[in-house]
């Protein structure tokens, strides 16, 4: 008898079975809402990426059949999460029986209690209302219990903290008593500012005179782009997006003087006869990263050399404690900058030239930092052990004299710091953590609106598997580094805690799948590290959004991003992958016909930061003037189907549909103006009107400048990260028109506009 089609079993299923199993979705929907289904070859490059047998249906099976062992081997997991206040679920491979538990709190105190059975392989413990790190006991076994509050540390909450109550939910255009009309902050390019010494670069002096300066007009946050530790013998890349490493800084940003003052500064830089270079630093509009880098670093090290006749004792002892401190984490980040160097110095004298940079061709036995060759180096080179140490401690102590500085100005929030999504799998993350971070795949993006040809942003992120098996300790790690010195937290692709776009090494971007992530795991660790560090928590959930993350962001209390650009009512359907552009800009490339009305500024969601725009996307001239198009063209990143004229007139029919929205909130009137006479006053103060809890304006913005910072989907041809702008952080209010605009965006009316009644 022969079956009908449709009851036959797929020869796929096993395959598909297995990479369920293992956390990738076989199907997903796309940028467009369309099915889409990854290619078995493809999958089958992935879970072997995983050391997973697939090759055939027994081997799938057995796979499946090994990761179910594993689970059930380690009994409990190294790391149970819990809600404040809600029952506790514990996974219980014998989950028939009540069990006796007891949790020995934080605090020394202890609970017990009686666990009764859930089903499906679980018990249920009584709620615990203490927040915390606990240690929960079964038996012989036992786990760390994180109990979580239920949102975030919120900006309300950083408000009430500094005495203010917050009136984000009150109409921005009515009378108020108070100067303070609602929390808004900047958003800079830390290296793109000046501050009137010939530093070459934006430093973290420089960030804490941009706090006090923005405080001065009831700002309540600086927002800044990472400041990730780089690889210092490799000054030519400078992504901040790309670092080798989330646990430490780059201490180019470090300002020497702060610890050793001027006088100190000055004699370094007169004795390595630095004077005239600094200057001509100084006055480029765009940043020689290289040249830069090794100029700000030869001053450093001269101090370093000097710094037992230059530092008092206390500085000496900080650094001391600094140090201990930081403990193997530190000591591994700086062996690994001090055996970079040391390999890429052996390379430029003609020896061992391959594979002098990245960790993953060095020799086997400096492949891990727990190996003896390791320690033997680390003895041998102490000094330059002690030189990368002294660098993050540099680094640290600006942080966090920068922080103090927002605090003390006035600042309800402070410095908002930005985790990038991951790390250079050839540094020292990477190198130091090897056990939880995927080896053999990037993150990155499937075709999108962004880029119909998905995205390889080269950089490696944790396996979630493996950060179950150590207990998320590499996760709670990273968020303290970076929490740290900080009022906030931006966590780029903040998609990424849901799941993870894997490209593997040397594959098209079309040819990855998505990796599923815990979650409700890793917001709850979010979540409890946010309160302990009185932060709020940001997330850039720009992208293939998965259904149902913005809610549970929401509930969270991790506040979106609404970029101006794309709060729309009713938008359009975008352009196909065939018709769009080649670069992520979805500006030009997906504007329909009839381009889609904006959205009141009064109808954005609440539970997002409102901006103009972002580092990744035009500034409000820029947009305006068509600036960003021309980039394109003149890059070549036009599609195929378009010409310079569609999306010019793409763009027209953009502008119009903003200026009927300024028009329609009170805001302007008249005519649509040229592409040179950029609204932007109107815009700004359409974005204080929005209700969210925190408006975040771009520098460039405020200024009212028409380039970008990044340009993505570009390496080359286009400035990225290194326009510095030529206004002096310390006088960035003197004149009324900046004045005026900050206004605009805390109190959502033009400058000059009675206030309504």
């Amino acid at each position: 008898m022969t079956l009908p089609t449709a009851s036959l079993p797929s020869p796929s299923a096993p395959l598909h079975a297995l990479a369920r199993r293992a956390g990738l979705q076989p199907h997903w929907l796309d940028a467009w809402g369309r099915p889409q289904q990854v290619a078995d070859a493809a999958l089958r490059r992935l879970l072997q990426g995983l050391a997973l047998a697939c090759d055939t249906p027994a081997q799938c099976q057995a796979s499946c059949a090994w990761l179910d062992a594993g689970d059930a081997a380690r009994g409990l997991p190294a790391l149970i999460t819990a809600d404040q206040g809600q029952p506790v679920a514990v996974p219980w491979p014998d989950g028939t029986d009540a069990r006796p538990y007891r949790i020995e709190l934080e605090d020394g105190s202890r609970l017990d209690g009686t666990a009764e059975p859930a089903g499906d392989g679980m018990l249920r413990l009584a709620p615990v209302a203490a927040c915390g790190y606990h240690r929960l006991h079964i038996g012989d076994a036992q786990a760390v219990l994180a109990v979580a509050p239920q949102r975030c540390f919120g900006v309300d909450d950083a408000l009430r903290t500094a005495g203010r109550a917050s009136d984000h939910t009150a109409d921005p255009t009515a009378d108020r008593a108070a100067a303070r009309a609602r929390a808004w902050g900047l958003a800079v390019q830390l290296y793109g500012l000046r501050r009137g010494a010939p530093t070459g670069m934006g430093d973290l002096s420089a960030l804490a005179q941009c706090c006090q300066a923005a405080a001065g007009e009831h700002a309540d946050a600086v927002a800044i782009n990472p400041l990730h530790a780089g690889f210092a013998a490799l000054p030519e890349r400078y992504s901040p997006y790309s670092p080798s490493s989330r646990l430490f800084h780059n201490p180019l940003y470090a300002d020497p003087a702060a610890v050793f003052g001027q006088d100190a500064v000055d004699s370094a830089i007169a004795a390595l006869n630095a004077g005239a270079a600094f200057a001509q630093h100084e006055a480029r509009s765009e940043i020689d990263w290289p040249e830069l880098s090794r100029l700000r670093l030869s001053v450093l090290r001269w101090l370093w050399e000097h710094r037992g006749q230059l530092l008092p004792p206390a500085a000496l002892d900080a650094c001391a404690a600094f140090r201990a401190r930081g403990g193997t984490a530190l000591h591994d980040h700086a062996c690994y900058e001090a055996i970079q160097a040391s390999r890429l110095g052996a390379a430029a004298n003609g020896m061992n030239a391959s594979g002098a940079a990245d960790w993953r061709c060095w020799p086997v036995t400096l492949r891990s930092p727990a190996d003896p060759a390791v320690a033997a180096f680390a003895m041998t080179h102490a000094q330059e052990i002690d030189y990368h140490v002294f660098l993050q401690w540099l680094a640290d102590d600006g942080r966090a004299r920068a922080q103090q500085a927002a605090r003390d100005a006035g600042m309800a929030i402070g410095v908002i710091a930005d985790l990038a999504v991951g790390a250079d799998p050839g540094g020292s993350q990477a190198w130091s953590r090897q056990q939880d971070i995927l080896d053999g795949f990037h993150a990155g993006a499937p075709p999108d609106v962004y880029n119909p040809h998905g995205q390889d942003w080269g950089v490696s992120v944790f396996s979630p598997r493996s950060l179950h098996q150590h207990g998320y300790g590499a996760f709670i790690e990273m968020l303290r580094a970076n929490l740290a010195h900080a009022g906030g937290l931006r966590i780029d692709h903040v998609l990424g805690l849901a799941r993870m776009w894997l490209v593997p090494a040397g594959a098209s971007a079309r040819d990855g799948a998505y990796l599923d992530f815990p979650l409700q795991v890793l917001l709850r660790l979010v979540a409890l590290e946010s309160w302990r560090h009185r932060a709020i928590i940001i997330g850039e959930n720009l992208g293939t959004v998965p259904p149902h993350l913005d809610s549970a962001l929401a509930a969270r209390g991790v506040l979106g991003i609404d970029v101006l650009w794309f709060a729309r009512a009713e938008p359009a359907p975008p352009a196909p992958p065939e018709a769009a552009a080649t670069a992520p800009d979805a500006l030009a490339a997906v504007a329909p016909a009839d381009a889609a009305p904006f959205l009141r500024a009064e109808d954005w969601p609440r539970h997002a930061v409102a901006t103009t725009s972002t580092h990744d996307l035009p500034t409000v001239a820029g947009w305006w003037r068509g600036q960003d198009l021309a980039w394109r063209e003149r890059l070549g990143l036009l599609a195929p189907a378009e010409t310079p004229q569609d999306v010019r007139a793409a763009r027209v029919r953009e502008r119009t549909a903003l200026w009927q929205a300024l028009c329609d909130a009170g805001l302007a009137g008249g005519d649509l103006p040229g592409p040179e006479h950029p609204p932007l006053d109107a815009v700004l103060a359409w974005l204080g009107r929005t209700r969210t809890p925190l408006c975040l304006l771009p520098l460039e913005d405020l200024l009212g400048a028409a380039e970008q910072a990044n340009l993505p989907g570009t390496t080359a041809g286009h400035p990225n990260w290194q326009r510095r702008l030529d206004a002096d952080v310390r006088r960035l209010f003197d004149t009324p028109d900046l004045r005026a605009r900050a206004r605009a965006v805390r109190q959502g009316r033009l400058p000059g506009a009675p206030r309504a009644r």
